[in-house]
This record gives structure tokens, sequence and C-alpha cells, in this order.
């Protein structure tokens, strides 16, 4: 009944898969095949995941892997699927959702799922098209790939394909999927589901499937912790992984948009990257998600929604762990990881090598004057990590409308500068700081550009993101201060 590539080893798609999440049985997921799409063709590709999946060189010239990626066609040995999972949508219970758009294709034999998003309709699609638009397969392809340039834990993106199907949202637009790569898209959904529904043997086997496959610590170290128990222990290590990633969002200014229970990753990745935003000027309760009305996911709520989203999943284990006080105090690790590694990403920031009285008073008083200015963000940074290479602050000061409390806030940074080594400090700082984020205008352009036809803007881009620390002279424009008309830019949850 199915088709198949030809990818025996040595081809260009010669993968080898191996059991993975399909071996947890037929309640995890429906098996079926993507819906084709017509005249696929390239929107872009990524050389470093294709490296990752060891991928021949060349790859992308196959009309195979053209196929395959589109949905055209099912890869030898793979036997997509649709998970099953349910979640809370803006703090609201919307019981089973699922995989709607996206298809499973397997997990290689190197420990990577591959998954097409965008691939036609699942048994979850809910009233959708499982279709994805050029626009968000665009920005997701390029965010996956910018925030693992920033060090970020995130899903990657292979590719990007196209076609010219006509998909409705609130204009006709054309058809895209993009394909997918991460250790695992196990989300905190898919535990509640079961949870909700009392499935108690598939909730404790789809824990069983992530520790062993994920967190082989929680059997026996980590587990000592909580009387031996591993459902704790698991709790616990991704509640300290949630942590970290929070830390690393706030730092960079990154605002994901929609912080849902099935948006979270049980390995603690950045994923489902659909209404987010890198902040121009800080405003830390900006909030970049034009359907989330009630501002539930604004920037600066994100850590406090992060631990209500480990509540919930803590809740969902709660008849593995069988013992409250013990759940309370696996999901407690947030509380105390947080607030810590936000301060060892903003020392980094500022070039501070060690914990000092005042750093902390110092980085909030910052935080309050980067605020009460509207200073752009990742401009600041930047220059303030030149400035402390070359020690002239005046590009930094002219940042600032109140220039009186900036060269105030700059006497009590100077004076903890002066403990350390200035240029290890600057470089340190050149190394955290990026020059190049994914600023909604430079996606827009991007995105107006390939609907044109002209790929060339976004292969230029994607080189950036991908080291977005290095200078890249002759791209001083992909680093300036948004135009006025990115302000007018609305990003929502349809895509």
């Amino acid at each position: 009944m199915t088709s198949t590539t030809s990818n025996a080893p040595g081809q260009p798609l010669g993968f080898q898969w191996q059991p993975g999440f399909s071996a947890l049985g037929g309640d995890f997921y429906t098996e079926l095949r993507p819906t084709p799409l017509p005249s696929p063709h390239w929107i872009g590709t990524s050389d470093d995941v294709a490296q990752l999946l060891g991928l021949a060189q060349g790859w992308s010239h196959a009309d195979d892997a053209l196929q395959a990626f589109t949905g055209n066609q099912v890869l030898q040995g793979s036997t997509p699927l649709a998970t099953v999972y349910s979640g809370h949508q803006f703090g609201v219970w919307a019981g089973q959702l699922g995989d709607g758009r996206a298809i499973l294709l397997g997990e290689t034999s190197g420990g990577f799922e591959i998954q097409l998003k965008g691939a036609g309709r699942t048994p979850y699609s809910r009233m959708g098209d499982g279709r994805a638009v050029l626009r968000s397969s665009i920005r997701e392809f390029l965010c996956s790939e910018a925030m693992h340039g920033l060090g970020i834990p995130t899903s990657r993106a292979l590719c990007i394909s196209g076609s010219p199907a006509p998909v409705r949202r609130e204009e006709i637009e054309t058809a895209a999927v993009v394909t997918r790569v991460a250790p695992s898209f196990v989300r905190f959904g898919h535990f509640e589901h079961f949870a909700a529904s009392g499935q108690e043997a598939q909730l404790r086997a789809l824990a069983d499937y992530v520790i062993d496959r994920y967190y082989p610590e929680c059997r026996n170290s980590a587990a000592s912790r909580f009387g031996g128990n591993a459902y704790a222990a698991l709790l616990n290590s991704v509640s300290e992984r949630t942590a970290h990633l929070m830390a690393q969002w706030q730092a960079v200014g990154f605002c994901h948009g929609v912080m849902n229970t099935d948006n979270m990753s049980i390995l603690g990745l950045t994923l489902d990257y659909g209404p987010f935003q890198f902040l121009d000027a800080f405003a830390p309760g900006h909030i970049c998600n034009h359907s989330d009305t009630q501002g539930r996911y604004a920037y600066n709520r994100q850590p406090n929604v992060a631990y209500w989203n480990l509540f919930c999943l803590a809740q969902a284990l709660l008849p593995l762990i069988n013992d409250q006080p013990t759940v309370l105090a696996a999901l407690e690790s947030y509380k105390a990881v947080f607030p810590t590694a936000f301060m060892q990403e903003m020392r980094k920031k500022l070039g501070l090598t060690q914990e000092r009285a005042g750093d902390e008073a110092l980085t909030d008083s910052l935080l309050q004057l980067l605020a009460r200015n509207a200073v752009d963000y990742t401009i600041f940074w930047r220059r303030l990590s030149h400035a402390v290479r070359q020690g002239q602050f005046d590009p930094v000061r002219d940042l600032f409308a109140d220039r009186a409390a900036w060269d105030a806030w700059l006497l009590s940074y100077l004076e903890l500068l002066a403990l350390e080594d200035r240029a290890l400090a600057g470089n340190l700082m050149l190394g955290t700081n990026p020059k190049f984020v994914l600023r909604n205008h430079l996606g827009e352009q991007v995105i107006r550009a390939a609907k044109a036809g002209d790929l060339a803007p976004l292969q230029t881009l994607q080189r950036l993101l991908e080291r977005p620390f290095e200078e890249h002279p002759g791209h001083e424009a992909y680093a300036d201060f948004p135009p006025e008309w990115a302000s007018s830019i609305s990003i929502s949850c349809s895509s």
C-alpha cells in the first residue's frame, strides 16, 4: 500500500531506523501516511542538521529527499505516526489534543526523531487542515536554528519544502512542510493525557520509556534523594532542565508566546515555534502573541508559567509517585534552580566571572533602567560588550534618555568590573551577547522575499543566525534598530 524511496545504505537518505516511541504501542499513537502536496520545491535546508543526521553530502539534490520530506513518499523502513496527548491551553484544560499536523517518521539509529510538520490531517487535527503555511514554516525553520546558534536547547529543523497548494488562514496562503528533528518530541501533555483518562498502566509505560531512554540516572543516584522513587527523580530532573531553559530565554530576551502544557518538552527543549519574538525595546510586560488577550504568556510571566506547567506535570505523575510531599519536594527544585541559573546567565552577559555581593542588585537596577528608557535589548548588550573591550562607553550611553541614571549605574558596574580581567570579560560578553537575533521584521522581510520567489535573503539571514556572535562584516543592517513599521507586525497562533 505504501510507496517507498530508494534509500538503502550509501544513498543520500540511508536512515537506519530503530524502535523508539513506536515501541510503546497503539494506545500512544495512530499510524498514518502523510498527505501529498503537489509540485514541491525546496525553500531552505540546514547543512548542520544534515550532518547531525549523517546525511550524505548533496542529499538535497535528490528528488527522493524532496518527495520524502514533503510527505509525498514514505522513507524505506519508516512507519509514520501521529501521537496523542492532552493539555492545558491558556490555563484551561483542553482535553485531548495530539499531533494535529505533525507526523513522526521514526527514530534514527543516531537517536533523533524526525517529524514532518504540515504534512496533512491526522485523527487529532480537531477540524484543522493539518497544514502549515510558508510564513510560519520559515519562522520555525529560522528560529530553530537561531536558538541552536545561541546555545539554547531546542528542536532543530532540517529543511522546509513549499508547494503552491492553497491553505486558508486569515487569507489564502501557500503550503509548506518543516522537517523537525529532536531526541524526543514527548511533551508534558503526553503524561497529562493518560493521567486524565485514568490509564495508569500507559502512564507508567510512558514514564518508564522516558526515564530509560533520556533520564537513566533517575533509576539510581537521582532516585536516592526521593527514597528510590524514579518518577519523583524524573519530575525533579525535568523541573531543573526547565528552570535552566527559562533562565536562557529570559537572558536573551526570547518570548515563546504560547506556553501551553502541550508545548512543553519533557527534555527541556524549546519546542513549537509559533508566535515567538525576540524583544526589541526592553519591555518586561511585552506580549508577543496577538491571540494572548489576557497576557498570560507575557515575557516577564514566562518563568512563573513554566512552574505552573510543571505543577500540571506533577499532578499527572502523582499516581506513580504516590506521595504528595515527595511530589512537592521534587517540584521545588525549579524555584531553587531558576533564580540561580538566571543570575549565572546575567553575570556572563555582564562579563562577571564570580558571584559577588551586589551583582544581583546591579542586575535588577539595570533591567529597571532598560525598561524605563525602552532601550533596545540586543543592541544594548552588544554595545556594552564592545565598550568593555574598548573602554569607550559613549555608544552605550547614547541609548538612554536618562543619561544621569545610566552614568550612576555605570559607576557601580565599573566597580565590579575592576575586579575582573577586562580583556577576558569582554571576550566572555562578546561570546554571550549576540549581535544577531531573529527579530520580527527580519523574519517578515525574508518571508516577503520568499513569497516572491527570492530565497537569497533567507539564506543570508540563516547564515547570520547560525553564528550570531560573529561580526559578519557587511551585514550591519541585520543588527540595526527595527524600522518603525516593525511595531505593526502581528503574530498570532494562526499558522
